[in-house]
């Protein structure tokens, strides 16, 4: 039985080749998951995913709004999973950047209110 190896992954060098907020890289897929980095900064859409997404604070701070509760404040280290269905948004006054473990199916905007906003 073969065994398949991984490539190793720099961070800080796939940060480098971000080409602006809110577009992701994969980095890697384990199991049933798949681990992406993106830059935030700005307000992301309200949205929500069917599946619970993980966010892990890589740099920078930034917040994930979330419908109905207080906002999750998150710094460097700091990993918050924010429940399948429940309708959220990153925000970043400055520069942060994230990895995310979810889905591959995944939709980086996911499903929106059905109003459009919360």
């Amino acid at each position: 039985m073969a065994v398949e190896v991984s490539v190793r992954v720099s961070v800080p060098e796939v940060i480098g080749t971000l080409p602006g907020p809110w577009q992701q890289r994969q980095l890697a897929e384990v199991n049933d998951a798949v681990v992406r980095l993106a830059r935030f900064h700005g307000a992301f859409p309200w949205h929500y995913h069917d599946e619970d997404e993980l966010f892990l604070c890589w740099d920078g701070t930034f917040s994930i709004e979330l419908e109905g509760r207080e906002s999750v404040v998150m710094r460097a280290g700091d990993v918050f999973v924010v429940p399948r269905g429940l309708p959220h948004r990153p925000v970043a006054d400055e520069p942060a950047h994230a990895l995310m473990v979810e889905k591959p199916e995944t939709k980086q905007y996911g499903s929106q209110p059905e109003n459009g906003q919360v």
